[in-house]
């Protein structure tokens, strides 16, 4: 089935064009591209390389490891405005970095409601900072640890954003219940044995009475519990 909203796009710009195809191509998020709700573009940063095939080089200053050079990356980065704005000019251009403001579902919200995402995902050690200021980026950290390179992050971010995509989930309704939506973590979740390791199933979702489950599910993800709704048998 086709869908008449305008297909999402997004290209990321890299050295491993290989590591998207695998997790992007599967479960929900590869059947919304199947779709054509959204769209996957890569720019492969090695086919701009200079003369001397390079695409890094030793930090101004000393220091270990090597920077992405910005004129590589410049060619790399008009190379992917060129191809997106053929479709679009409704689009944000990030950079996944960890000194970048904390990836949150706020965030994550607001990218789905543009039409597209340049996504920049560095390696080694960066990418030379006049670059980044030059093409005013967004700088997105997904959390406070330290990755091989932006794109286990672009994948992460690419999914969190495509299933907030208009008829992507089969149930539109989920995405009013998930964790982080209100700021609140989802409440906990059960399903058969209705008795599993001497532990039951909370009897209020056992009841049928709708509004109870409703009135326990709010509570349950107000107060984030973890452990109260475990129930010994006695």
């Amino acid at each position: 089935m086709k869908f008449s909203q305008k297909k999402f796009l997004i290209n990321t710009v890299t050295i491993f064009p290989q590591a998207f195809k695998e997790l992007l191509d599967i479960s929900i998020i590869g059947n919304a591209r199947k779709k054509g709700i959204w769209d996957l573009q890569i720019t492969d940063i090695k086919n701009f390389t200079n003369k001397s095939n390079n695409i890094d080089d030793k930090p101004y200053g000393g220091g270990p490891g090597m920077i992405l050079r910005p004129d590589i990356m410049q060619n790399a980065y008009e190379e992917a405005v060129t191809t997106i704005e053929k479709s679009t000019k409704k689009y944000q251009k990030i950079m996944l970095t960890p000194r970048g403001e904390r990836l949150n579902q706020d965030i994550v919200k607001e990218l789905s409601k543009t039409e597209g995402l340049i996504i920049i995902c560095g390696r080694y050690e960066g990418i030379d900072q006049r670059f980044v200021d030059y093409n005013g980026l967004r700088e997105i950290s997904v959390g406070d640890f330290v990755l091989s390179g932006g794109e286990p992050a672009a994948v992460t971010l690419i999914d969190a954003i495509v299933r907030l995509l208009p008829n992507v989930l089969g149930n539109p309704s989920s995405l009013l219940e998930e964790s982080f939506n209100d700021n609140l973590i989802e409440y906990l979740q059960y399903t058969k044995p209705r008795v599993w390791k001497n532990i039951k199933v909370p009897d209020v979702l056992l009841s049928g009475d709708h509004k109870k489950i409703k009135d326990f599910k709010k509570m349950a993800k107000k107060e984030n519990l973890v452990l109260s709704y475990f129930h010994k048998i006695n």
